[in-house]
């Protein structure tokens, strides 16, 4: 597939998945000339720009920074200061895809090149779908998902290249924006103890989106200044830990990973039909 006329793109998010693919394929298709590329909204955690830098060491090349033309704050203007929600994803559209599908189309396609797209699907995710193209030279392929690599051969990946986790997967179980929406309460709480004042800002963007008449606080059914009471954060953690102690006394130990892979957010509050091109 290595050509004149061939490129190859993978998209990175600062998480384990994406990750785990860069290495794959490095190791696995060195003949491959991969442009490695992260579109920066600039309200990513600090342990998501650590852990890319790593990786470009590892890997020996730069993953180039695809900065949206506009950033959130330009596009929660044009959104009449709603948040984005689970409904309406207008950051992953806006501050992800459209960025990609930019540079895509203005590096390569425009110039006749056929493109090779590859996504960090595992093959145990059935309920998770690749970017759809919409141009015929511009082909999305699954390496993970075609060699049967899953979660716990994601992590095998990581710790062979002397990797790990990235550090946020101490206390969260998904990269991209500091308010992600898609995080769990127990996530959001944890960002306040880790990052507080990401968390403040996260707060006032709400404050101001709920000013606006915005029908979406960042979790549903209650703003952060609710959750923040301490009884509420309280019973939030309680409530973490009663899930991680049924879990543990669930899971089953593989024989041939003696070690296993940590339980995450996923497996406690079940799994979400997330944005591919943040989560990954």
């Amino acid at each position: 597939m290595d050509d004149a006329n061939t490129k190859h793109v993978l998209g990175l998010s600062g998480g384990k998945d994406s990750a785990a693919l860069a290495v794959y394929m490095s190791q696995m298709h060195p003949e491959l000339d991969i442009q490695y590329f992260f579109t920066d909204t600039e309200k990513e955690l600090p342990e998501v720009y650590s852990y890319l830098s790593m990786l470009e060491g590892f890997l020996g090349k730069e993953i180039i920074r695809l900065d949206p033309s506009r950033h959130f704050d330009y596009w929660l203007v044009q959104y009449k200061n709603f948040l984005p929600s689970a409904q309406t994803r207008w950051c992953t559209k806006m501050l992800k895809l459209k960025p990609f599908e930019n540079w895509v189309k203005d590096e390569f396609l425009s110039k006749g090149y056929k493109v090779y797209s590859y996504v960090a699907i595992r093959a145990d995710e059935e309920y998770r779908e690749g970017y759809a193209s919409k141009n015929d030279n511009l082909v999305v392929k699954l390496p993970l998902k075609e060699a049967g690599i899953d979660k716990p051969g994601v992590h095998d990946i990581l710790d062979s290249a002397g990797l790990g986790l990235p550090a946020y997967y101490e206390w969260r179980s998904r990269s991209g924006c500091t308010f992600c929406f898609f995080q769990q309460k127990i996530e959001w709480v944890r960002l306040k103890e880790r990052h507080p004042e990401a968390f403040e800002e996260a707060k006032a963007y709400e404050k101001n989106a709920l000013e606006h008449g915005s029908p979406f606080t960042w979790s549903q059914g209650e703003s952060l200044e609710e959750m923040m009471r301490p009884e509420r954060v309280e019973a939030i953690k309680a409530d973490y830990e009663k899930r991680m102690e049924r879990a543990k006394a669930k899971r089953v130990i593989d024989p041939l990973r003696p070690d296993s892979t940590p339980i995450d957010i996923d497996d406690l509050y079940g799994q979400q039909k997330m944005c591919v091109a943040c989560h990954k």
